[in-house]
């Protein structure tokens, strides 16, 4: 990989992190996309990291993934005491669980969630630009969703019951604490939970990813680190 595509590449994925955390911070501003105990959903802030994947192959999706990570880690700090994450950090405040579960929560909510949205360049070689994009984002964001599961369940399936009961939930909330109980609510919790702002966020982003996929420069660049 000579200088130029070097230099290209590191353009090309600068514009399109700055893409996404732009759309990011716009839809943070707009009240009903953020539910109130973490997790949000945007116009489609994930695509421009799958088209990264889907251009430059997975590794280096990868790399830009974690690299947005550390971008929304630093931008949640920043914003200080109207920081969550900042919060799970503080023993003076109400959101903190423990030195341990912050911890747990940067990881898994943080980084391996928002590195997990490289997986949406697996497919770039097997099928059809189009296809391969919009699977891409299948892929992606459903390890994403994945991953939010698996945090949702260790550190807040404790809030379960009482989240089932909260007025909005209530019928569904009956149901379910009928049917479930202990780990299992825990899990049923978490998968309910993160849904709600994940599934309308894979669908956006796969309705936009059918329209922006056709768009020329949008190929794949077989280049080598």
């Amino acid at each position: 990989m000579n200088t130029s595509q070097k230099t290209k590449r590191l353009a090309v994925s600068a514009i399109m992190l700055a893409t996404a955390t732009v759309l990011a911070a716009l839809c943070a501003l707009v009240p009903f996309l953020s539910l109130p105990f973490g997790g949000s959903f945007t116009v489609a802030s994930m695509l421009p990291l799958v088209l990264i994947a889907y251009m430059y192959g997975t590794k280096w999706g990868l790399f830009c993934g974690f690299t947005y990570a550390v971008i929304q880690i630093i931008l949640d700090l920043m914003a200080g005491k109207g920081s969550m994450l900042l919060g799970y950090f503080l023993p003076t405040s109400e959101d903190f669980m423990g030195i341990g579960v912050a911890i747990g929560i940067l990881i898994l909510d943080y980084f391996v969630a928002y590195t997990a949205l490289g997986l949406g360049g697996v497919l770039r070689n097997k099928m059809h630009k189009v296809p391969a994009i919009i699977l891409g984002v299948l892929i992606a964001l459903g390890a994403r969703y994945a991953v939010h599961i698996v945090s949702g369940y260790l550190f807040f399936g404790t809030w379960a019951e009482w989240f089932f009961t909260q007025e909005g939930f209530y019928a569904i909330g009956n149901v379910i604490l009928n049917a479930f109980s202990g780990q299992l609510l825990a899990i049923v919790y978490s998968i309910f939970y993160n849904g709600l702002y994940m599934i309308p966020e894979l669908v956006i982003t796969s309705v936009c990813a059918s329209g922006i996929a056709w768009i020329p420069y949008i190929k794949k660049y077989d280049v080598k680190s």
